[in-house]
């Protein structure tokens, strides 16, 4: 009698793929604006994070001529999970990308902008100086233009990193948390939560005059009260301004939407948020760290001014 071969076990059943509901949808970029920055980008040689990170805002913004300016290269030596920047070994460091940066704001005639990088673990200063290079030229070029920069957490190397940037004196120094603790191993590995929330502390300590800002992204498994406890922690290290969006996969390799939170879920943490004492608070599900960013940084002005009015009344 011939013995039965063992039956392998059936392979598990994927989870069926969440379907975008409407309020998540976004018109295809198009239009005469958007071309002419996509134009100005591309002569200058330059990397977006619009365009890089697959932003659903791009055609709103680039019609608008605002973009999010990368810096340091297209390669991130990083390889967190939610993100679209390709990951490798970069390029050589572009000693001409500060001043075309600053030829471009001028170009764009931006009264704001915001300059973000990928993370650069290779270079001894996780790519600070290029940063600090860029303030310099944007402040030579286009003096009015008021600065906003979105840094990487420069592991290992942050207290001189972040000082070098801070006596440069950005108007905004903005770092993302990203989500919550729980879910650092798997959707930032190459991160440590608390040392993102020192490094803002940081920046608070040496300049209390420098906004601080950090964003965080929902839908990735997140609790609620975990969201929560991130507000307490952000406002224990000094963070002014509080962003939250939906999180999107880029591609099937990243991680799964596990919720698309509804547009009055977002109303109820921006409600919570503005209650812990954040100066400004922009929370809906295509809210992006640098969208409106112009605005944003005007209303936040205006809210520290109303305090210091109201404490010398």
């Amino acid at each position: 009698m011939n013995a039965q071969l063992p039956v392998p076990p059936s392979a598990p059943t994927p989870a069926p793929k969440q379907r975008k509901p409407d309020w998540i949808r976004v018109k295809a970029p198009v239009g005469e604006g958007y071309a002419e920055t996509r134009r100005l980008m591309r002569s200058l040689n330059l990397t977006t994070v619009c365009e890089e990170a697959a932003c659903p805002n791009i055609g709103e913004c680039w019609t608008k001529k605002h973009a999010t300016v990368m810096i340091l290269g297209d390669t991130c030596t990083r390889a967190c999970a939610f993100c679209n920047v390709k990951t490798g070994m970069p390029r050589a460091v572009d000693a001409l990308e500060p001043q075309h940066t600053a030829d471009a704001a001028a170009a764009l005639g931006l009264s704001h902008i915001v300059i973000t990088s990928v993370d650069r673990d290779d270079l001894p200063d996780g790519g600070a100086s290029q940063f600090v290079k860029v303030i310099e030229a944007l402040r030579r070029t286009t003096p009015d233009t008021t600065i906003e920069i979105l840094t990487p957490d420069f592991r290992n190397k942050h207290e001189r990193a972040v000082e070098a940037i801070v006596a440069a004196r950005p108007d905004v120094y903005n770092h993302n948390l990203e989500t919550v603790p729980r879910l650092y191993p798997t959707i930032r590995p190459g991160a440590r939560y608390y040392a993102s929330l020192r490094l803002l502390e940081t920046v608070k300590k040496l300049d209390p005059s420098i906004f601080t800002k950090s964003g965080v992204m929902v839908g990735l498994g997140e609790q609620r009260l975990e969201v929560h406890q991130v507000m307490d922690d952000m406002r224990s290290a000094g963070i002014d301004f509080l962003t939250m969006g939906q999180y999107l996969q880029p591609t099937p390799r990243h991680a799964n939407v596990e919720e698309f939170v509804t547009p009055d879920a977002f109303k109820a943490y921006a409600s919570i948020a503005r209650a812990k004492g954040f100066l400004l608070v922009a929370a809906s599900p295509l809210t992006r760290s640098s969208y409106h960013a112009g605005d944003d940084f005007a209303k936040m002005k205006a809210a520290r001014d109303a305090l210091l009015a109201r404490a010398g009344a």
